[in-house]
């Protein structure tokens, strides 16, 4: 029995979440120096919100790195 060939698509998906994760960094970054004077709790909730909504965006590209599939998981 010989082993599976390796899937390209992780080492892909892995580089293309890296390049989200830092392109979502700069956008937030970049609208939060649009908006001055917001009180340290509001900040600090809105960076809170945007550590974890990048989940979202980054979530068809695990999909795809598991099945091959951006649109959920396999027909069966």
């Amino acid at each position: 029995m010989s082993s599976p060939n390796p899937s390209w698509r992780k080492p892909v998906g892995a580089i293309a979440i890296v390049l989200l994760i830092m392109l979502w960094a700069w956008l937030v970054i970049t609208v939060m120096d649009l908006i001055p004077g917001l009180p340290v709790g509001v900040v600090l909730l809105i960076y809170a919100i945007a550590g974890i909504a990048w989940i979202f965006p980054a979530r068809p590209i695990l999909v795809w790195m598991e099945t091959g599939r951006f649109g959920g998981p396999p027909a069966t």
